[in-house]
């Protein structure tokens, strides 16, 4: 087991006493984390594969060592296959545009799923409309996980792309990735998983998966904003036009064209977020030191001990499966009072939780709501946050009686 406590000081926002329940929207950043990226700013404050001199040679080594870091956490075969991005949302755009405007045709079949977030949809969309294709979406049965019974039906079909969360955002719902994957790749389709909510929480295996693209966020990971990953199969990586030009992802250039660089550099352009990616090789180390599997563990005790303890509040509706197949997130409503309202009286508690449709508006209305409550854990997350929480809402409750 964690000892949690012990953790927490690790993580200087705690220190405010804030019980902060909103770890899917952005999670706490260690000590450890901000002491990497202060060392950048005050000992080698330098751009990074230019400069012929130590500090750039020193923040050059940190830069490409979260690249190796990242290699061995999602075991991708090559690190040519990390490509550095702002995060989740910008790796899957990269991949629509490059991948995706070189490889759909008119009438191709893009599935996607109901509980995407819109960063999973919008592209896709967007893409379809431009070239054609037509964009299908697997529904969600009561308990809120995916009807595989559909998804295999429009496997049958022979889609182009398949993509999907490897854990919702909005649910928690840990989807069946491996089989998923394995069945789109029987069907001759590329597979990409969203792995915002599932590489800080369970971590993957992207060979063993033999997914196809993989894309995180640093921010979610114990890590900065502003950095992220796109995993890709080199293959096709190699075959992918770049997403932007412009330095660093040159091999040379003349009047009369351009040749590009190697990966990963090839999809690299311009001064990357130097800081924020060796934050997030430090993020890398703090979490895999802690280990997924006590992190997956303790968040599952809690999810329990929320469920168990939100049941006594009359009139409030939890959405999600069982907790065997849920990561730490609760969406839930409670009857006659807005989510907005239920943040804001929250907050007054000392109560941090994230109120709406969380960027899952197609979601919101297959649960046919406006929006939910929704309170997620991680590895710092005490139980006695989650009795807070409790205490908020029932004072909700007697406020708009």
């Amino acid at each position: 087991m964690l000892d949690v406590e012990a953790l927490r000081h690790d993580f200087p926002f705690l220190e405010t006493g804030v019980a902060y329940l909103d770890s899917a929207n952005t999670s706490q950043r260690p000590r450890q984390v901000l002491e990497a990226m202060n060392a950048y700013f005050t000992r080698f404050n330098a751009n990074i594969h230019r400069g012929a001199y130590r500090a750039s040679e020193e923040a050059t080594e940190h830069y490409e060592g979260t690249r190796d870091k990242v290699q061995r956490y999602i075991n991708a075969a090559s690190r040519k296959e990390v490509i550095y991005t702002r995060g989740t949302t910008e790796g899957i755009n990269l991949v629509a545009y490059s991948w995706g405007r070189q490889n759909i045709r008119e009438g191709d079949l893009i599935v996607i799923t109901i509980l995407e977030h819109h960063s999973n949809v919008v592209p896709w969309q967007i893409l379809a409309q431009e070239k054609g294709a037509r964009v299908e979406y697997v529904d969600i049965d009561d308990r809120g996980e995916l009807r595989l019974d559909q998804f295999h039906a429009l496997m049958e079909q022979r889609p182009k792309l398949v993509a999907f969360p490897q854990v919702s955002n909005a649910l928690g719902t840990v989807n069946p990735y491996v089989e998923m994957t394995a069945a789109a790749k029987a069907a001759g389709a590329v597979v990409l998983i969203d792995g915002a909510q599932g590489a800080p929480h369970l971590g993957i295996d992207v060979q063993a998966t033999g997914c196809d693209f993989y894309a995180f966020s640093g921010h979610k990971i114990c890590g900065p904003t502003g950095a992220g990953v796109l995993y890709g199969r080199r293959e096709l990586l190699e075959a992918m036009p770049p997403f932007m030009g412009g330095g660093d992802m040159i091999r040379s250039v003349s009047t009369t064209g351009t040749t590009y660089a190697e990966l990963p550099q090839k999809f690299e352009a311009g001064t990357q977020a130097i800081a924020e990616v060796i934050g997030l090789g430090a993020a890398i180390d703090y979490v895999t030191g802690v280990g997924l599997d006590r992190i997956h563990a303790h968040e599952q005790r809690l999810v329990e001990y929320a469920l168990e303890a939100l049941s006594e509040i009359e009139g409030l509706r939890t959405f999600g499966p069982p907790v065997e197949r849920r990561a730490g997130v609760i969406s839930f409503t409670v009857e006659g009072i807005h989510p907005h309202d239920l943040a804001t009286i929250l907050d007054r508690h000392g109560v941090d939780v994230r109120a709406g449709h969380h960027c899952a508006m197609t979601l919101m209305t297959r649960l046919d709501v406006p929006a939910t409550t929704r309170a997620s854990f991680y590895l710092y997350t005490l139980p006695s946050e989650i009795d807070r929480l409790v205490e908020g809402l029932k004072d909700a409750k007697r406020i708009f009686e």
